[in-house]
């Protein structure tokens, strides 16, 4: 899932560092997802392998994918194990969440 025709033009990062940033949220699925869930259409639940500085991980990436793409709405819950992610969107970009959660299915796999 290389293709990163899914990202909408309401996405205000710049094209040339959409790659690094879709690679950050790769590495980050890959190496700590447990399970993925979509509880509703529009929102994904993601729990990830807790560990030392993943939280901070976690947050810093919410941070500034919010600052760029901010249709999407963050939710993070830490745990003592795991770190709860929720992430919703508007009906307008639903589809973008669809594309999300393969691709984060498709990274979790690598496990």
């Amino acid at each position: 899932m290389s293709d990163l025709a899914w990202v909408p033009q309401s996405c205000t990062l710049p094209t040339e560092e959409r790659p690094l940033r879709v690679a950050e949220w790769d590495a980050l699925f890959a190496e700590r997802l447990t399970s993925l869930s979509r509880p509703e259409a529009l929102r994904l639940r993601l729990d990830l392998a807790g560990g030392q500085g993943v939280e901070g991980q976690v947050r810093d990436l919410v941070e500034r994918e919010g600052g760029c793409c901010s249709f999407f709405s963050f939710t993070v819950t830490p745990g003592e194990d795991l770190i709860g992610l929720d992430i919703a969107v508007d009906q307008a970009h639903e589809a973008v969440l669809d594309a999300l959660a393969a691709r984060t299915a498709a990274a979790g796999e690598q496990r």
